[in-house]
């Protein structure tokens, strides 16, 4: 199985966005970093996407997760690597 394509919405200085990276790259999967901070037209896709406003937004495929803490639990829960498409 592929691995998913898996893109995080971030911003500067964002500890659990930093967590979620960190968390990705444990796994050895790429991701692409999308920062919002920089420009408000990105933001307002992020926004729109997730129907969130904080960062991260992590999106696995087609699926939007969440946050860190989402992530988190998917991990815990042992649902994360089957997504990650590492089952």
């Amino acid at each position: 199985m592929t691995t998913p394509n898996i893109k995080v919405y971030s911003g500067n200085l964002c500890p659990y966005c930093t967590a979620a990276k960190r968390l990705l790259e444990s796994k050895g999967v790429q991701y692409e970093e999308v920062n919002i901070d920089t420009d408000p037209a990105i933001r307002a896709e992020m926004e729109k996407l997730s129907q969130r406003t904080s960062v991260p937004q992590i999106f696995i495929g087609d699926t939007h997760v969440g946050g860190f803490d989402d992530l988190a639990e998917l991990n815990r829960e042992g649902k994360l690597n089957p997504m990650l498409g590492l089952d």
